[in-house]
Parts: C-alpha cells; structure tokens; sequence
C-alpha cells in the first residue's frame, strides 16, 4: 500500500505541473504583452477561435491537434508541451526532493513555476519582469523565514536580506562597470533583480553558489554559440535562464555539491 501510495502522489504532482505549465504558457505569452492573464480566455492567437477545454488539456491536446489549431490549422507552437512537460517533471522532482505537501506547494509555485516563466521570456524578449521578480523577492524572504528558520526568525531574515545584496548587488555592480568601461549596457536591471529575488529565498552563500555556476553555464553555452553560428563575441545572450538554472541545480543539489567540493580539502 506504501507503494501505490508514494505512486500517487508523484501521480499527483505530475498532475499538477501540467496544469501548472498549462497557465505558465498564458502567462509567459501574455505577460510581456501586457494583457491579463485571466481574460480573454485561451484563444487562438491567429484566427481568435476560442479554445474548448479539451483542445486545452495539458500535453494530451497538442498530440491529439498534431501542433495545429482547430480552426485555421495554423502551427501551435512546440514551447507550449515543452513548457507543460518540463513542469509537470519539475514538480514531480519538487515533491520527491521535499516531500511534504506546504514546502512542496511553497517552492513550486512560487519559486520554480516563475523561474521557467522568467526564462523563456528572457529567452523570446530578452527582458525579466519586475511583476514576477519583485514579488518574488517578498516571497522569498517570507519562505526562508518560515521553512529555512532553523536557528530564528531573525537569523533567516538576516540571511535572505544578505542574499539579496550580495545577490543583486553583485550583478548591479558588475553591470554598472561594464556600462561604464564599454560605454553599452551589458546586462539589464531585470537579472539584477532576479539575483535578488534568488538571494532572498537561498541566502547570501547560496547567491555566491548561483552566480558563479550561472556564470561559468553563460560563457560554456556562450562558447558554443559563437562557435557553431560564427557570431562575434558582442552577440547578447539572456542570462536570466542561466541564473534560474544555477538555482535549480542549488536548490536540488547544492548542499551535496558543497560538500564534496569541501570534502576534497
């Protein structure tokens, strides 16, 4: 019974990311734009047909409408499955990694669902909104110091308030010099703000942890980039996707990861 049980429930949380992903493409198309994501409701961006719910149901609809839209037959674009998959498995991996149901729901849906939604819209605009990373940065003191308050209250909000300005200030800084020194703006206000937000739910020593993985991901993929399309070095690549997976590899396999880089000394 304790099997079927534990099946269930990562079931369950599959379930979930998918109907999660299913808003996060809402919300990563309509965002950017400006629109509501509540009204009007899913519509076909082409013909405007209004989407019934089962052309709605994550994954399973855009297999069964072969990538087309009903009406016009006009492509449905591939990020929408790709979005509502790579969900669903994160929040089988939240639930997996916690294990209990309000640290689950805490982190899933308030740092990790925005995390995907900031990074493909970096991806398309090339911008982070601030309605997503400034309240995430209040969310993410409120999280450290409900479930990351081993030692107080006080300690945690000491900690996130750290992270925050070794975070964001880090970035601020690094941006500021850059600007100043190449006379071009090399990275917008929105990854500062993102590595704020980050530093607040995980603490000033995470913040170090984040922007040197995410640095050294930015200059590997950079690398492969300009190799493989013959760009020059000045071709911007978002960044926003690179500090949010530095957090999800934090988050999942951080603590392990420092120590055995501190075992090794």
């Amino acid at each position: 019974m304790e099997i079927i049980s534990g099946w269930i429930s990562y079931a369950f949380a599959g379930f979930i990311g998918a109907c999660i992903g299913s808003l996060l493409n809402v919300c990563i198309v309509r965002i950017p734009r400006e629109e509501s994501i509540v009204w009007p409701g899913s519509h076909c961006r082409t013909c405007d047909h209004k989407i019934s719910w089962w052309e709605n149901i994550p994954i399973i609809s855009y297999i069964f409408l072969h990538g087309r839209c009903r009406k016009c037959k006009q492509k449905i674009s591939i990020q929408y499955p790709i979005v509502e998959i790579l969900t669903m498995l994160l929040s089988i991996a939240t639930w997996w990694y916690l294990g209990r149901i309000g640290m689950y729901l805490a982190y899933f849906l308030l740092l990790i669902a925005p995390l995907i939604v900031i990074s493909f819209i970096d991806l398309e605009h090339k911008i982070i909104p601030n309605s997503i990373s400034l309240p995430g940065i209040v969310a993410g003191i409120g999280i450290n110091m409900i479930f990351g308050g081993r030692y107080g209250y006080v300690a945690a909000f000491t900690n996130s308030m750290l992270g925050i300005v070794v975070g964001g200030g880090f970035l601020f800084i690094v941006a500021f010099a850059y600007e100043k020194i190449k006379k071009q703006e090399g990275m917008g206000g929105g990854d500062v703000k993102l590595a704020a937000m980050l530093g607040a739910f995980f603490g000033w020593q995470a913040s170090i942890f984040i922007l040197l993985v995410s640095s050294m991901l930015g200059s590997v993929i950079g690398i492969i980039i300009i190799v493989v399309t013959g760009k020059d070095s000045r071709f911007a690549i978002p960044f926003g996707p690179f500090l949010a997976t530095a957090a999800l590899i934090y988050f999942f396999f951080g603590e392990k990861i420092i120590s055995w880089y501190l075992g090794i000394f």
